[in-house]
């Protein structure tokens, strides 16, 4: 059980919720602003005042006044009317960290809703009641409206839920797990499909698989790099404290511990023909270590936003008013989202790269054709580079900026939008091509080890090719090769192959 104190939650902290799916709650010491914010409501409501959302409709609706004998039917229309979420749900551990982010939204003492309304949270993770959130329908505006219904659902009894591993009515996984529905009042329903918490968390999820496939191309690029016979030349520290960015800093001084003391690197530093070896070997730390560097720029902003209060109007205590304003916009988001885009999109073209040149015998310095022992009656990993040339394009095409696709949506009262939902949601596939341009990556590196025997790679990169072998043999004759791509894109998305090499990586701080 996590602790969390809003405002003050560290990427470790989301990272840790995200892949362990670790229960959270909030510091109690938040509870006295969360009750004093719904003080606040209570005498809105029985006052004579138009209060957005909490008696008045919304969107274009805001100017039609509610009765106060009406605010709880109020509340539970608008979250039945705005569960129009489509597409395939929301995988578990997204779904979880978008509870913990709604959690410390709330937590800000802004949102004026009840504290029960955070018991149920914290308790609906801690005994595992998952909503099912279908994963198209937002456009990252007026909040996650669609996504975030679908949560709020299942706290009042409806939609659906997974418990235990099933998926039931909201009702009964609250039941099964000893929990009760509980009855929106004034303002709460608003206050928790208003927010970021959706796109946050996918985007947040995009970055923890984008950072951990940044690790492997680390080690890939090093077993490509000793494959081809390439230069370690590049990798001297000096040229890249001359340029000063920290990324390719960092990245030039990994990949020189993962190919320090290379029995084959040794066989060819002198009398070498070649003179450069070609960009996907020499810049590898210029372009890997830039995405690094784009990575903490979002993560960052992510990291900013996890801490934020977004829902809409706020309740501002030391000014004593309830504000409308727009922190559920998600601009910041979107433009997080679409860097994260571009560096998964780079850090995949430059590996595919690799790939193309170590199964090349014109440029991979005499290793075998496709690196099959019998080219021609074998073809090798032929097709195999034809795919991560596929996965490399469709890459590019989904890194296309979503941010600037606004478009207006209810009524032209949402006339602008940040569209960072489906930026944010588009990182996951993204990682998953990206997870198998380095896995053939590095079966091919793997491959092209093995033919320089009897000359050694490095410590490090024994390890990792002794990995490999655990889960893929060396190729000889052709064989079906697709669940070896499967089992090679799961020792990157795993994290394995860079356990294995166990050689410090770059930390991932903002």
């Amino acid at each position: 059980m996590l602790t969390l104190t809003p405002g003050a939650v560290t990427l470790d902290d989301l990272h840790s919720i995200y892949w362990n799916e670790d229960a959270v709650r909030l510091d109690p010491a938040c509870h006295p602003a969360i009750e004093l914010a719904h003080s606040r409501i209570a005498k809105a409501v029985a006052g004579t005042d138009a209060v957005y959302g909490v008696n008045t409709g919304f969107g274009k609706l805001a100017s039609v006044k509610i009765a106060s004998k009406d605010t709880v039917t109020l509340q539970r229309n608008l979250i039945l009317s705005h569960c129009c979420g489509v597409g395939p749900a929301i995988p578990r551990r997204h779904a979880r960290l978008l509870m913990a982010l709604k959690l410390l939204s709330l937590g800000r003492g802004a949102s004026g809703v009840r504290l029960g309304i955070v018991t149920l949270l914290e308790e609906m993770l801690a005994k595992g009641v998952t909503p099912v959130i279908p994963a198209q329908g937002s456009v990252g505006a007026s909040g996650d409206l669609a996504p975030l219904a679908h949560m709020a659902a299942v706290m009042m009894g409806h939609g659906e839920a997974e418990f235990e591993g099933k998926v039931m009515p909201g009702a009964d996984a609250l039941k099964a797990a000893g929990l009760t529905a509980v009855e929106l009042g004034p303002k709460e329903g608003l206050a928790l499909i208003n927010g970021t918490q959706f796109s946050t968390a996918l985007a947040l999820a995009g970055l923890f698989g984008a950072w951990r496939a940044a690790h492997s191309a680390l080690v890939t690029s090093a077993l490509s790099t000793d494959a081809i016979m390439g230069s370690t030349a590049p990798l001297q520290p000096e040229i890249h404290a001359l340029r000063g960015h920290r990324g390719q800093i960092e990245a030039g001084e990994t990949m020189r511990a993962l190919l320090a003391g290379s029995e084959i690197r040794d066989s060819h530093i002198v009398d070498d023909a070649r003179v450069q070896d070609p960009y996907c070997i020499r810049c590898q730390p210029q372009v890997t270590g830039a995405a690094m560097d784009v990575l903490r720029m979002a993560a960052r902003t992510l990291e900013i936003e996890a801490n934020a209060a977004t829902d809409n109007p706020l309740v501002l205590i030391g000014a004593d008013v309830i504000v409308s304003g727009g922190n559920f916009h998600a601009e910041p988001v979107g433009f997080a989202a679409d860097m994260i885009a571009l560096a998964i999109a780079e850090i995949g073209a430059i590996a595919q790269r690799r790939v193309a040149l170590i199964v090349d015998p014109v440029l991979s310095f005499n290793l075998p054709p496709f690196l099959t022992p019998n080219p021609g009656l074998n073809s090798g990993y032929m097709i195999a580079e034809v795919t991560t040339a596929a996965l490399m394009s469709e890459n590019k095409h989904l890194a296309n900026p979503c941010v600037t696709d606004s478009t207006p949506t209810s009524a032209n009262q949402e006339d602008h939008v940040s569209m960072a939902a489906h930026g944010a949601r588009r990182l996951g596939p993204m990682n998953e091509n990206l997870n198998r341009i380095l896995g053939v990556e590095l079966l091919c590196a793997a491959q092209g080890i093995d033919f320089r025997a009897p000359l050694a790679t490095s410590e490090a990169l024994q390890r990792v090719v002794a990995r490999v072998r655990q889960d893929v043999a060396t190729l000889g004759d052709d064989r079906y090769l697709a669940p070896d791509l499967e089992r090679a894109a799961a020792m990157i998305a795993s994290g394995a192959i860079v356990d294995a090499a166990g050689i410090e990586m770059p930390e991932f701080d903002a």
